[in-house]
């Protein structure tokens, strides 16, 4: 992608002294990320705190909020698709592709403005696996990581992991976005005001109760997701959870509490990792061993 994309992965780690966080929201189409950006913004304003949004989804038609940086402004989704003949997945991912060949370019905003800022909130693209699983996404989560404290939260739908084997869907991809991203992460159940999470909660700490939840289905999928639910329990232990509901503001005020402790969990055991990896990382390019 480019020099500028190298300059990227090679900045060195100067996230050391900063408060600013940057809290990166994905989650599956439907669970309500940009609701949730906009109550959150909403929310940190209120109580006097300096918010900068950045929206990454290219092909959303309107947001609910203003972002101070919009993908849409510099790259035209349908025009995408047109010239080069893709899919709406394809052109999505084509899309955040050409705009991180100038991400650095956006750190250079967010470097100089570092100071007066307390939160840094980006809006992902509705397909998750765009923006998770390519080259892109990766890019722009290490080098946000390597400037500010950085913590990733993952909507779930509540409405939605009502059902078990849904419920046990969304854990999984929680699993391997976390292990995926190697950054604070917060599992954060939206639409409590539709239907409380507490049963969630109750599945993923006792595992006889969602044996017999999962029982009352006998197909495939409900066989797999009892193995499943036991591979897990290491998994929800380290698990950091939210309820909130993007509509009425419930437990935002807990919620803005988790993720500012994501800023101590950054410093003491991501940092850290991030400069070591940095310092591997150059080694390698110089065509040195990894380790001395």
């Amino acid at each position: 992608m480019g020099d500028s994309v190298d300059s990227l992965l090679d900045r060195p780690v100067a996230s050391k002294g900063r408060k600013t966080l940057a809290i990166v929201v994905i989650g599956m189409a439907g669970s309500g990320k940009t609701c949730y950006v906009r109550k959150l913004i909403e929310k940190l304003k209120t109580v006097g705190k300096k918010v900068y949004s950045i929206n990454l989804d290219p092909a959303v038609v309107k947001v609910h909020y203003k972002p101070n940086i919009d993908i849409r402004d510099s790259i035209d989704y349908r025009d995408i698709m047109k010239k080069y003949n893709l899919g709406p997945n394809g052109a999505i991912m084509t899309s955040l592709n050409l705009f991180v060949t100038r991400f650095d370019k956006i750190l250079e905003i967010l470097d100089r403005r570092s100071d007066t800022l307390d939160y840094i909130v980006i809006d992902t693209p509705g397909q998750i696996e765009v923006f998770n699983w390519s080259a892109s996404g990766t890019i722009i989560l290490e080098s946000l990581s390597s400037s500010f404290p950085t913590a990733v939260n993952y909507l779930i739908d509540t409405t939605r992991s009502m059902n078990p084997v849904t419920f046990m869907t969304n854990m999984i991809y929680a699993c391997s976005v976390m292990y995926k991203c190697q950054l604070p992460f917060i599992a954060c159940f939206n639409k409590i005001d539709v239907n409380r999470y507490e049963i969630c909660l109750e599945w993923m700490h006792d595992y006889d109760q969602f044996y017999e939840s999962v029982m009352k289905d006998d197909s495939y999928m409900a066989t797999f997701s009892r193995s499943c639910a036991l591979m897990l329990n290491e998994f929800y232990y380290n698990l950091t959870v939210s309820g909130i509901s993007s509509m009425t503001g419930e437990g935002f005020d807990e919620h803005i509490k988790t993720l500012d402790e994501c800023i101590h969990q950054y410093k003491r055991i991501y940092l850290p990792w991030l400069e070591k990896k940095r310092i591997m990382n150059s080694r390698v390019n110089k065509g040195l061993p990894p380790e001395e």
